[in-house]
């Protein structure tokens, strides 16, 4: 058997207040609000009466930051996966917005060149593939129950946007992926993993705290 469903979630609040893209840049932490949205996360999959079986997250500070107290309300250990991890950027410690915004700078304009792949980082198939082989490994790891997964919004969206047919390529400010929130798909068919997954489900538990939150930082 197979896992029954995977729940993908976003990290919390990341602590910049110099509003660069931290990208795969260290000591980046979460948050006081950071912290609290990753605990309404974990509180949100303590309440489902669900059976959990495995947990993983991305090596990075604020992915294990916000995988600590899910790990606490389901009493699992957390796994490191550098398969979920937040995608490369060559911008990474450049603020994109404001007079001081690397888009304004011409020495990064030939990061710009092919916004459909993107030029500035890892390409968006790159991205939702390695997604697909953790979430598809995740899943078959297990003999039942459910798989939960900490990645970061760019991998999480491409999952989305990989299972519902849609093109790779979008608009960064469409992304329907708050800090928080949690992604749960299925397998298509639990004795045929190949063929990939459907998304059942999205809820921001932390919704109350996003309204105000600094989210800038992401890829």
């Amino acid at each position: 058997m197979v896992a029954t469903q995977l729940h993908l979630v976003r990290h919390g609040e990341v602590y910049n207040p110099n509003r660069v893209l931290y990208g795969r840049l260290p000591e980046f932490g979460l948050s006081d609000a950071g912290h609290q949205m990753a605990a309404l996360a974990a509180a949100d999959l303590a309440s489902r009466g669900r059976t959990f079986r495995q947990l993983i997250a991305s090596p990075l500070q604020r992915t294990q930051e916000s995988a600590a107290p899910v790990s606490k309300a389901l009493n699992l250990p957390v796994k490191l996966d550098e398969r979920v991890i937040e995608p490369t950027n060559a911008l990474e410690g450049k603020r994109m917005r404001g007079p001081e915004s690397a888009l304004k700078d011409p020495a990064n304009w030939k990061y710009l060149i092919n916004p459909f792949k993107p030029s500035w980082g890892e390409p968006y198939q790159s991205i939702a593939s390695r997604m697909r082989e953790a979430m598809t490994d995740a899943a078959v790891s297990v003999p039942d129950g459910d798989v939960v997964i900490v990645s970061h919004q760019l991998p999480i969206w491409m999952v989305h946007r990989d299972v519902s047919g849609k093109k790779l390529f979008h608009d960064p400010r469409s992304r329907r992926c708050t800090l928080s929130s949690i992604t749960t798909l299925e397998l298509i068919d639990p004795l045929k993993p190949e063929l990939g997954f459907v998304e059942v489900g999205y809820v921001e538990p932390a919704a109350e705290l996003t309204a105000t939150a600094l989210d800038v930082g992401a890829v």
